[in-house]
């Protein structure tokens, strides 16, 4: 059963959200602020999280980039703004889905149970997958850059896999938003983008394999 952790200072939309979650089956544990909910990250394991961004004594920008520095885990961010920009830095940050206020609980429900099912999903325990410099290890969600750990959010995780296992081929920008979202994402280019850029800085001066291709999209090469 999975543990989703709630970030919200308001209560009435907490409650909400909690009584969904229950109801479905996973398991639920609150924070009304920031400070608070690292430290419930810390001392338990969540394996999602529902971050607000305007919280009293820490927002959620700096929750999520603290976590970051940890953990992958899935992190969908709310906010009452529809600016563009806000969402953009959500995924700068490392966010892997951002959701704006209001809501439908079923669509958030929804958004949270796409994030878990990708992250569950698991090849076999002895599978891998290297290409040059870098190794994808499945089971354990670990990636390694010259024998190095690599820390990559669980987006950048799932894009980098498979760009990957797809190497050599062109991918639009289209499929990685379906592969990773769904087809019910309303996104754009600059997303995609975003999360590329994020993970091309941390491959470092491997970053090469991963190559742009005008008008089209992505694709990864053994031999930059």
């Amino acid at each position: 059963m999975s543990t989703i952790l709630i970030v919200e200072d308001e209560v009435i939309l907490r409650e909400v959200m909690k009584d969904y979650l229950l109801e479905d089956g996973y398991q639920v544990l609150e924070a009304g602020d920031g400070k608070k909910a690292l430290e419930l990250v810390k001392k338990t394991g969540v394996d999602l999280i529902i971050l607000d961004i305007m919280l009293p004594e820490m927002d959620g920008w700096s929750v999520c980039k603290r976590i970051r520095k940890e953990s992958d885990v899935p992190i969908i961010m709310l906010t009452a703004r529809s600016d563009e920009d806000d969402t953009l830095m959500g995924f700068e940050l490392g966010a892997d889905d951002y959701v704006t206020k209001p809501y439908s609980p079923p669509i958030l429900l929804a958004r949270v149970k796409r994030l878990l099912q990708t992250r569950q999903l698991r090849v076999q325990a002895d599978t891998s997958l290297t290409c040059g410099s870098i190794t994808i290890h499945f089971p354990s969600r670990t990636v390694t850059v010259d024998g190095a750990p690599c820390s990559l959010t669980h987006t950048e995780f799932e894009m980098l896999a498979y760009l990957m296992k797809n190497r050599g081929i062109i991918i639009t920008r289209e499929q990685l938003i379906t592969k990773i979202w769904g087809y019910d994402y309303i996104g754009d280019d600059r997303t995609i983008n975003s999360h590329i850029r994020n993970l091309r800085a941390k491959l470092g001066e491997h970053a090469g394999h991963i190559v742009t291709v005008v008008r089209s999209g992505y694709k990864f090469e053994e031999h930059p």
